[in-house]
C-alpha cells in the first residue's frame, strides 16, 4: 500500500468528504458562515484557499493511499482564521502557526496516517523557519472534522497551553521538543529525496513510515 503526502491545492477540494469540504469554521465569524449556503461555503472555501496559497504559500497537506486523496489537514498563521476569535482559549500565540482542520476517512484512522500529517506540516513549517504550531483542541468527541480532538493532539507531540474543560488550546514547539527532532530532520530528508539509514526508535513517537512528496 502506498501512502504519500503532498501540498494540498484548490483542486484536492473537490476529492474531499463532506462536511469538510466547505467547512468555515476557521475561515469565517459564526453570523458570516450562516448567511452561505452549501454551495456558497465551498465558493468561499476556494476563494479562501486560493489567497491563503498566493500570499502566504503552502496552507496544508493531503495523504494519498494508493493514488487516492483520504486525509487533510490546514493551517496557517492566526489572522487567516477568523473564525477562532469566538473560541474561550483565543487569541493564540503571536508566534505561533494554527493548525485548523484536520480529517480522515473513517475507513483508514488507526494506521497512523494522522501521524503523518502532523508530521508533513511540521517538516514545512521548519523548512519556512516557524518555531511553534498551535491548536485548538475538542473534548467532546465532534465528529464534523472542523475541529481537531484534543486527544489526538496530545497523542502527536501537543501540549496545553491553556487548559479548558471543552477547548484548550494546544502547542508543539518545533526546534525544542526533543521527541521531534529526529522525525522532523527524517520527514525534510525524504521531502528533498534524502535518504539515511534507518535507526532504532528510542522515544514513544514511531518513525515515518511513508514518503513525502510536494
Amino acid at each position: 500500500m502506498s501512502r504519500k503526502t503532498a501540498r494540498l491545492t484548490v483542486d484536492h477540494l473537490t476529492e474531499l468528504a463532506e462536511p469538510v469540504r466547505s467547512c468555515l469554521f476557521w475561515e469565517l465569524g459564526p453570523v458570516d458562515r450562516a448567511r452561505l449556503d452549501e454551495t456558497e461555503r465551498l465558493a468561499q472555501k476556494e476563494a479562501w484557499l486560493s489567497v491563503v496559497l498566493r500570499d502566504w504559500g503552502s496552507c496544508g497537506r493531503v495523504v494519498r493511499v494508493d493514488g487516492r486523496t483520504v486525509g487533510h489537514i490546514i493551517y496557517a498563521p492566526a489572522a487567516r482564521f477568523p473564525g477562532a476569535a469566538a473560541l474561550p482559549t483565543a487569541p493564540g500565540s503571536p508566534d505561533a502557526i494554527v493548525a485548523a482542520t484536520a480529517w480522515i476517512e473513517p475507513g483508514h484512522r488507526g494506521g497512523g496516517l494522522g501521524r503523518l500529517l502532523v508530521q508533513a506540516m511540521a517538516a514545512d513549517l521548519v523548512e519556512r523557519g516557524h518555531t511553534a504550531i498551535e491548536a485548538y483542541g475538542d473534548t467532546r468527541g465532534r465528529a464534523d472534522g472542523c475541529v481537531l480532538p484534543a486527544e489526538f493532539l496530545g497523542g502527536v507531540g501537543f501540549k496545553t497551553q491553556r487548559a479548558h474543560p471543552t477547548t484548550p488550546r494546544m502547542r508543539m514547539e518545533l526546534r525544542t521538543a526533543l521527541s521531534w527532532k529526529d522525525e522532523v530532520e527524517l520527514a525534510l530528508e525524504r521531502m528533498w529525496g534524502v535518504v539515511r539509514p534507518t535507526q532504532k526508535a528510542t522515544r514513544p513517537i514511531g518513525s515515518v513510515r511513508a514518503a513525502s512528496s510536494d
